[in-house]
């Protein structure tokens, strides 16, 4: 069965877009869905995160003459030394790096970076710009039917069904930058859903309302797409355009002194209330899943709306879920004191995760 494709998105930088997938992602191995991340924010922070900087480095090094001129590159070192390098974990823009060159490709997928049992990573790479703009240049031949500007634009899709088949994941979550441009278009409708994380500000109100307006107009360019190329060609790229599943508030500091349902300051409380009426108004009901109340609250019943204050940040750090820290036997001196003393808060996290995973499984469902 295809693997759900999600992708966790919002156009303003600063939310917690990546900390959220991060730890979503990890909620959903632990109660046994296969998950795949794929980092394709050129910026790679959940690859930071889940990656030792080591590791991150053992994986581009190699790649280096490859992003040059895969097929020159490949010629050079000889089918030996080739396999050998894709026997191993590779980034994303490897993986995407023939379909920009327009050569044929890879024959065998390398293997995803294993996180957990039930979890693994494709990681990014900050030359994944290069793939973006192969993507604008190529854009107008989607048109026509051309066959490589279709395969471009379709690709990483491809990818995560491919991967998907091979090692029986259930959901795909890609990993988005916050813009509204060319590579965030493809993928955002590339997806079967997507989801936004967003803090009580005046900016994320505003960010809603930029993507309602793009998601609207890519929903007419893809329509016309569809209208001009033939059925084959149509096959390889979502059946329907991408639903809007929700929302989470993330990252919003508590305070139980207000005597409001979310526990937020005044300021806070003004614009998080916002939100569901400027979704509503902004996101077409066609473009959202079937759920009466899906924009209505946070995901999980606002469960991981608040701040984890430097939680995520120690996460970060031991590259493991904020509710590990506290076993995980690795800690330095100077965070044991710290995260000792707030071992039950950083262990409740996995409840409200968990809450999180849940709901975000019966809205990937209606899918």
């Amino acid at each position: 069965m295809p693997p759900k494709i999600v992708t966790v998105f919002n156009n303003k930088g600063g939310v917690g877009k990546t900390t959220l997938t991060y730890h979503l992602a990890h909620a959903l191995g632990e109660i046994g869905k296969k998950v795949l991340l794929i980092d394709l924010d050129p910026q790679c922070n959940l690859s930071i995160i889940a990656l030792q900087m080591d590791a991150i480095h053992d994986i581009w090094t190699p790649e280096d003459r490859y992003i040059e001129d895969f097929a020159a590159c490949r010629s050079a070192v000889g089918e030996a030394q080739f396999s050998q390098d894709v026997s191993k974990p590779r980034s994303v823009h490897f993986l995407l790096k023939p379909t920009e060159d327009g050569t044929a490709e890879l024959e065998k997928l390398p293997p995803p970076v294993p996180l957990t049992a039930n979890v693994a990573i494709i990681p990014g790479r900050l030359t994944l710009h290069l793939f973006e703009s192969k993507i604008g240049e190529r854009w107008s031949g989607i048109y026509q039917g051309d066959p490589l500007a279709i395969r471009t634009a379709t690709r990483v899709r491809t990818i995560a069904h491919e991967y998907a088949e091979q090692n029986g994941y259930e959901i795909v979550i890609f990993d988005t930058s916050p813009s509204l441009g060319a590579l965030n278009r493809h993928l955002l409708s590339l997806a079967d859903g997507f989801l936004i994380p967003c803090s009580p500000d005046l900016f994320s109100v505003y960010g809603i309302r930029n993507i309602g307006d793009a998601l609207r107009t890519w929903r007419k360019q893809f329509e016309s797409i569809f209208h001009f190329i033939s059925d084959q060609k149509r096959s390889n790229f979502p059946r329907s355009f991408v639903k809007f599943m929700g929302y989470t508030i993330y990252n919003a500091k508590r305070y139980s002194k207000y005597e409001n349902d979310l526990n937020l300051a005044k300021a806070h409380h003004n614009y998080a209330v916002q939100i569901p009426a400027t979704i509503k108004e902004s996101i077409e009901s066609h473009n959202m899943i079937q759920l009466k109340d899906v924009a209505d609250k946070s995901i999980g019943d606002n469960a991981v709306i608040h701040s984890h204050n430097t939680f995520p940040s120690n996460a970060q750090k031991y590259h493991m879920p904020m509710w590990n820290l506290p076993d995980c036997g690795i800690l330095d001196p100077e965070d044991r004191s710290s995260i000792g003393g707030n071992q039950h808060a950083f262990r409740a996290t996995r409840d409200a995760y968990h809450a999180f995973a849940r709901d975000f499984l019966k809205r990937v469902e209606l899918l």
